[in-house]
């Protein structure tokens, strides 16, 4: 068993220095993942790798007990938190547009870029909400694709299947969200 799993099983178990451990030994493959979300959005917004690593392990924390059972599952738990940061910036951003901008966000919309970007993002999460009812590894291949920036080996390393099935899901579902989006 591996130390994250190890430190996992342990902050199920209530210990709290384990999840500060934990934090330590999996913040620079938390960092990792965000810097290849945020990309070249990260300059002139609030929300930077740092930020978003550090918004990202507050959800996964407050959100009731930490449950992942292995570094594969937390690394995919992550993803979708990190995945839900971004959705809601994306929401804040184009209610803003609408006439919400008396409403204090934490957030700048800088991540998602122009605003164009926010409603074709929430477009694309719609998508991915749909393709999940359809197969959820699809959707799962696509999450940690698009939302997380993981490569095909690293997405089957999490997955626990192999790079060429990643690409066969990958093709597959972009085919099957651009018949969604309409193109």
């Amino acid at each position: 068993m591996g130390e994250v799993t190890q430190l996992l099983h342990r902050v199920r178990q209530g210990e709290n220095e384990a999840l500060a451990e934990l934090f330590r030994l999996v913040y620079p493959d938390l960092r990792r993942v965000a810097h290849a979300r945020l990309g070249a959005h990260q300059r002139n917004t609030l929300l930077d790798t740092t930020a978003l690593v550090h918004e990202c392990f507050l959800k996964l924390c407050t959100a009731g007990r930490l449950q992942p059972t292995d570094r594969a599952y937390f690394f995919a738990y992550a993803a979708r938190t990190m995945r839900s940061i971004i959705i809601d910036l994306a929401r804040a951003s184009l209610a803003e547009r609408r006439g919400g901008q008396y409403a204090k966000t934490t957030l700048d919309t800088a991540i998602v870029g122009v605003d164009g970007d926010a409603e074709q993002l929430l477009a694309v999460h719609d998508a991915l909400e749909q393709l999940a009812t359809l197969d959820a590894r699809l959707a799962k291949v696509v999450e940690l694709r698009y939302f997380v920036g993981f490569n095909e080996i690293e997405i089957a390393a999490i997955l626990g299947i192999t790079d060429r099935t990643v690409r066969r899901d990958w093709e597959k579902a972009r085919l099957l969200l651009a018949a969604s989006l309409g193109r």
